[in-house]
């Protein structure tokens, strides 16, 4: 890949990313809306995480959204809980399969196992690894197969069952997710593919070179990077009216950066300190295109921390965003809690 690179500037990246991930205006509500959503998965490793996700793009979501029979949930990249399309069942399971023979026979002999075992039924993890006789967090590695679905609600053990292995080539599955990864993270670079997928760094390096011949290679604020060449036209295309407000959840596609990455979307090292922290990372407060503070949520209750004085017109989008949220199990108004 030894093309020129163009320059990219901050502003034109982040616009696409926004336009690219549904941020500035909401989705029709629909099994349409939540394919695109999900075009590269929803982490749900928090819990709710990925309806919060869901919120933030598409128009009339409800507690019970993430739950539309269109979805599944699945461990998807780096054994996270995510949250896809079932027709793209195959693109994060397989598309994450182990290349080297050791832990891929790891993945294919629990994955037998565990069909095995439930013929057809469905099982708490933690049942399922006694009788095999495993610990139960290894079972994440038979996701891989695309033979593997959970149901996990946070406070309680996931679920396991099994499903047929989808016909797709494992191959065909990494490319199509390194164009799902250029698209909503795009620009990007093999090394950060390889770590948001949870592969090794060669194979990311493979992945963008096998598709080197639809790749565009660009130049950005941190450094050099890739987009899809589809993409190009778009990323370049005068930027649009950012939407007023949004609440990013913890692990929402926009926020699940890492190293340098994270420079981007907030250039304040204190800023960045405060939304990736050691431990569970809070949301993202996206107001007119800019991530301007954290937010957390604990029962009803919604905690919104800016990094600057917001104007009457923002904390006024910003309230509107957290009274429009619909969360199960919470059945009163949600209260915003100012932390400034």
């Amino acid at each position: 890949m030894t093309r020129s690179r163009p320059h990219l500037t901050r502003p034109q990246i982040l616009a696409f990313r926004r336009h690219a991930g549904a941020l500035d205006r909401r989705l029709p509500r629909g099994r349409r809306s939540l394919r695109r959503a999900a075009w590269a998965g929803l982490q749900d490793s928090t819990p709710r995480a990925a309806l919060l996700s869901i919120h933030a793009r598409m128009e009339g979501t409800e507690p019970s959204t993430w739950e539309d029979p269109s979805l599944v949930q699945l461990w998807g990249p780096r054994f996270n809980v995510f949250v896809v399309a079932e027709r793209d069942l195959a693109v994060f399971s397989l598309g994450t399969l182990p290349d080297d023979a050791r832990a891929l026979r790891r993945a294919e002999d629990l994955a037998a196992r565990l069909h095995a075992l439930l013929d057809g039924a469905r099982m708490t993890y933690g049942e399922a690894g006694r009788a095999l006789g495993v610990h139960p967090n290894s079972l994440r590695y038979a996701a891989a197969t695309g033979t593997v679905l959970i149901r996990w609600e946070g406070a309680r053990l996931p679920t396991v069952w099994t499903v047929p292995r989808p016909e797709v080539d494992p191959r065909d599955a990494r490319l199509d997710l390194a164009r799902r990864y250029l698209h909503i993270y795009g620009p990007a670079t093999p090394g950060a593919f390889a770590h948001w997928a949870g592969i090794g760094p060669r194979h990311g390096v493979a992945a963008f070179e096998a598709l080197r011949r639809s790749l565009t290679p660009v130049r950005t604020p941190i450094g050099d990077a890739w987009i899809l060449t589809r993409d190009e036209p778009t990323v370049r295309a005068a930027a649009g009216p950012a939407a007023p407000a949004r609440l990013l959840p913890s692990g929402d596609a926009y926020l699940l950066l890492h190293g340098p990455d994270r420079e981007l979307p907030v250039p304040n090292a204190d800023h960045r300190r405060a939304l990736w922290t050691p431990r569970v990372w809070p949301g993202g407060l996206l107001v007119d295109g800019e991530i301007v503070g954290a937010w957390r949520r604990a029962g009803a209750a919604v905690a919104v921390q800016p990094w600057r004085r917001l104007s009457r017109a923002e904390r006024d989008a910003v309230a509107a965003e957290v009274e429009s949220l619909r969360l199960p199990g919470i059945y009163r108004r949600i209260v915003l809690e100012w932390s400034d």
